[in-house]
C-alpha cells in the first residue's frame, strides 16, 4: 500500500498487508482509510503484458468493487504493468545490492525498509496523480 496527499501529489510507500481473507482484508483496509482520512483509493490493474485482462485483473476488479461498496470512497483502477520491476530498480538505487540479498534472507516487516510491493503501490499512485494533474492543467 501507498499513500499520498492530494495537495502535495507525492506518493510514498505505506505498508504491505498480507492477505488473510476477504472480510478481514476489507476490515483492515477500512481501518487504514479512516486512520489516514482517505478520500479515494487507487487499485492496481494487473493487465497482461499485451494489455489484455487475465484472471488477476478480474480479481482486482472485484476487489475494487468491494472496496467501493464497503468503504464508501471513490475507487480508480490503474494499469500496473511493470511497476514491480520499476519498484525493484528504485529499491536497488536506494539501498543497493544489499537490499536484494537481505530480502532473500528474511521477510521484511512494516518497520523495515519498504518492500517491493509497497514501492510498486507508490509507483502506481504516482502515475495516477500525474495523469490526474495533466487532466487538470490541460
Amino acid at each position: 500500500m501507498a499513500i499520498a496527499s492530494v495537495d502535495a501529489r507525492i506518493a510514498r510507500p505505506l505498508i504491505t498487508l498480507e492477505r488473510i481473507n476477504r472480510n478481514e482484508d476489507m476490515r483492515r483496509l477500512r481501518e487504514l482509510a479512516r486512520e489516514h482520512g482517505v478520500k479515494q483509493i487507487v487499485v492496481g490493474l494487473p493487465l497482461l503484458l499485451d494489455g489484455t485482462r487475465g484472471e488477476m485483473a478480474e480479481e482486482a476488479e472485484r476487489f475494487a468493487q468491494r472496496a467501493r461498496k464497503q468503504i464508501g470512497v471513490s475507487v480508480e483502477m490503474v494499469d500496473e504493468r511493470l511497476t514491480s520491476w520499476e519498484a525493484e530498480r528504485l529499491l536497488e538505487e536506494e539501498f543497493g545490492k544489499k537490499y536484494r540479498d537481505e530480502t532473500e534472507k528474511k521477510k521484511k516487516t512494516a518497520q523495515d525498509k519498504p518492500t517491493v510491493d509497497s514501492v510498486a503501490a507508490a509507483v502506481i499512485l504516482r502515475e495516477y496523480l500525474a495523469r490526474e494533474h495533466k487532466k487538470e492543467t490541460a
